[in-house]
């Protein structure tokens, strides 16, 4: 029903939140439904891991002479020579072995449920660049339309002025250029959205590419600082790590288990020939891996996986390390331009909008130039972008934060 919903929202070009791109991947990313047939995959496979060896059946004759004739039983009454014999083998499995299989079989699955999560992760990560890049254009084509109106009202005006020799014509046509230039920036930008939109498609598996637009509603965050605990509780990559080792250690069970005795039983029967009576023999075995021969494999197999735990606990202290050091990099970051944004939007931008503002005043009154209102505009339009790419920024480090603290 949710894919249904979502489709609908596609037929009537409906506004999608980013929660709704995200739930859309979790559902239907080619990714996660990788890592969700490897799950099942290993699930299966871990049902049989309690399975016995197959028995070994034989058949064929034994102690029997080339010669057929000695097959009969002799006029003398002795009886022939050969028999027909019918064997079956089982080996016995140590229990001990039996359980270890299992539990190793059982938790190997685990390692790829906290990879998906890892790679969901990524994925929302790209969802929410791609979203928050078509957000910040969205906004830039406001501006664009803004200063827009304002340049065709500066051509239309100067005009007049030109027609009536009451101004010059020399920044008219600057205006005039800006004005032509505005439009090869709105194509730009119509194709950014049509790339991030494209980009969004593909990662909710769209074969169909939906005309949708997106939610121009953001939040700025604000971050505590966390201690490597936190990572270690909630990094999906890191889990990985603490499974994959879970798993080594239970791979060393699974190889002193085969240490240990195996036991097995034979059963033969023989048909004799001509007479001779029926036979059969009925054996208990045993192997003994005890022995340094047959356990040095084992061993050896023990020990480098001991080897291997210890480089897994290596790699996840890096990760803690580089996490811990690379969330501390982005909260500065992002306070840093946090206050940059604020320097724009309490003092930058409103001081050069109150200086437009008068320079248009200056200019309705005949007092100033048409140059003079241009480059006030100008130079508002630039301080207006600037503080947008602020805002991208921004949007951009809380992006690979999230990613980092594996927040959805």
């Amino acid at each position: 029903m949710p894919g249904l919903l979502f489709s609908l929202f596609f037929a009537t070009a409906q506004t999608v939140s980013l929660d709704n791109i995200l739930q859309e991947i979790d559902r239907s990313n080619p990714a996660v439904k990788m890592h969700d047939a490897d799950i099942r995959s290993l699930n299966e496979a871990a049902k049989g891991a309690r399975s016995w060896e197959a028995p070994e059946l034989g058949t064929g004759f034994w102690m029997t002479p080339y010669n057929p004739s000695l097959w009969k039983k002799n006029s003398n009454g002795s009886t022939g020579m050969g028999q027909y014999m019918i064997t079956v083998t089982q080996m016995i499995p140590n229990k001990n072995q039996l359980n270890a299989n299992a539990k190793y079989m059982e938790a190997m699955s685990s390692v790829n449920e906290k990879n998906k999560r890892a790679a969901l992760n990524e994925l929302y990560a790209a969802a929410k660049k791609s979203y928050f890049d078509w957000l910040v254009v969205e906004k830039k084509l406001k501006v664009l339309d803004d200063n827009e109106k304002l340049l065709d009202f500066m051509t239309k005006s100067a005009e007049i002025r030109y027609k009536n020799n009451l101004g010059k014509i020399d920044a008219y046509y600057k205006v005039k250029a800006a004005l032509g230039n505005m439009e090869n920036i709105r194509l730009t930008m119509k194709n950014e959205i049509r790339q991030q939109r494209i980009t969004l498609n593909t990662l909710m598996n769209k074969k169909e590419q939906g005309d949708f637009t997106i939610d121009s509603s953001y939040t700025i965050k604000d971050y505590p600082i966390r201690d490597s605990s936190y990572f270690s509780q909630t990094r999906s990559d890191i889990k990985a790590i603490d499974n994959s080792i879970h798993i080594a250690n239970l791979e060393q069970d699974l190889e002193r288990s085969k240490l240990k005795p195996q036991f097995g039983a034979s059963y033969w029967h023989m048909f004799g020939f001509g007479g001779f009576p029926e036979q059969f023999t009925l054996m208990a075995t045993v192997k003994l891996p005890l022995a340094n021969w047959s356990s040095r494999l084992y061993k050896a197999n023990i020990e480098s996986l001991n080897w291997k735990a210890e480089s897994l606990n290596q790699q996840k202290q890096m990760i803690l390390n580089e996490a811990s050091g690379h969330e501390e990099r982005l909260i500065a970051e992002i306070e840093t331009k946090k206050k940059q944004m604020l320097l724009y939007e309490k003092n930058i931008i409103p001081a050069l909008l109150k200086n437009f503002q008068t320079v248009q005043l200056a200019y309705e009154q005949n007092t100033e130039e048409l140059f003079a209102l241009f480059d006030a505009w100008q130079t508002l339009n630039m301080t207006q972008l600037e503080y947008l790419q602020q805002l991208q920024d921004l949007l951009m480090l809380q992006v690979e934060l999230d990613k980092i603290l594996e927040i959805k």
